[in-house]
């Protein structure tokens, strides 16, 4: 379920509600004020949460595009310095002789 199916109200609706009026009830224009800030903050959620999910969507596109790429082989660049200590450590030992390692 999307976030847009649970909010039940939108700036359009909150804009267009009307109040019946009462005999000491709450001043119009106290409520008009009030539900211009709701609707001010509604119209910034939702721009924010369309800005999130694109976002949302730009990342995973970024994941399954980086997981289809081949991967270079993490081990192969430990083995292989492994590999080249090694041998310079027997080149050490034929050009110095084994007096450097005694």
């Amino acid at each position: 379920m999307m976030l847009s199916d649970k909010i039940k109200l939108t700036a359009k609706d909150i804009l267009e509600k009307e109040f019946k009026t009462a005999m000491r009830g709450y001043k119009p224009e106290e409520v008009d004020q009030f539900l211009d800030l709701i609707i001010k903050d509604y119209e910034t959620l939702h721009q924010e949460i369309e800005e999130l999910q694109q976002e949302n969507m730009r990342l995973k596109r970024q994941v399954d595009e980086s997981s289809k790429r081949p991967q270079a082989p993490t081990t192969t660049a430990g083995t292989t310095n492994f590999d080249i200590l090694k041998r310079l450590s027997n080149l050490e030992k034929h050009v110095f002789g084994s007096k450097l390692y005694d």
